[in-house]
């Protein structure tokens, strides 16, 4: 798969994030709506997370041409996602809270404020 192919799939699944998971940073908790835009959430946000290691970092240092501090935030998407869900299961729902709270201002706010930087992909399609 090509570059630009990977961003727009990246693109795909990280808008409906964003907007999911600020409607339930303030939605009431624990119903059945909570229940099934979380699941929704939880895929979108680790599939958007396993797309971006295919992005290449383009600015600033790397690691083997490709990796760059923003995908520090991608493995630990990949690593709350399943945590927080299996801490709902377990009916602990102060980590699962936390857990959530870190993978939205980690991953949609701290990237998202990355991505929209000067001289990232995005920034040069949204402001130039």
């Amino acid at each position: 798969m090509d570059q630009m192919t990977i961003i727009y799939m990246h693109l795909f699944t990280v808008l409906p994030a964003i907007l999911i998971g600020t409607f339930m940073m303030f939605y009431r908790k624990g119903g059945v709506l909570h229940h099934y835009l979380g699941r929704a959430y939880m895929v979108l946000m680790f599939t958007t997370a396993l797309l971006s290691l295919g992005i290449s970092s383009g600015v600033g240092p790397s690691i083997l041409g490709h990796f760059g501090p923003i995908h520090i935030l991608s493995v630990m998407t990949l690593y709350t996602v399943p945590t927080a869900l299996l801490a709902a299961r377990r009916g602990q729902i102060k980590a699962h809270r936390n857990a959530m709270i870190q993978l939205y201002c980690g991953a949609c706010l701290v990237a998202g404020i990355f991505a929209l930087m000067p001289g990232r992909m995005l920034h040069g399609m949204l402001f130039a």
